[in-house]
């Protein structure tokens, strides 16, 4: 009875949903000059969105932190 529980555990872990980049697949160039695009990658509070949220690939989450952290450094963006 426990086996059972544990494989079927196994199985559900392993249902993994691939989702595509939302950037790579209209091909957006990111820009911290553009404060409505990197506004929603971030929460209410500014805080910047993880990959596992927004559904970034790593390439362009890399690009979006750094573009957000130049906005914030230029107060386009808070």
């Amino acid at each position: 009875m426990a086996r059972e529980s544990m494989e079927s555990r196994r199985q559900k872990r392993e249902i993994v949903v691939k989702r595509d980049c939302k950037l790579c697949k209209d091909q957006i160039v990111i820009d911290y000059k553009q404060p409505d695009l990197l506004k929603k990658f971030m929460t209410e509070r500014g805080k910047i969105l993880s990959r596992r949220i927004s559904g970034n690939c790593a390439k362009h989450q890399r690009e979006l932190t750094t573009a957000i952290k130049r906005a914030r450094v230029m107060l386009l963006v808070r």
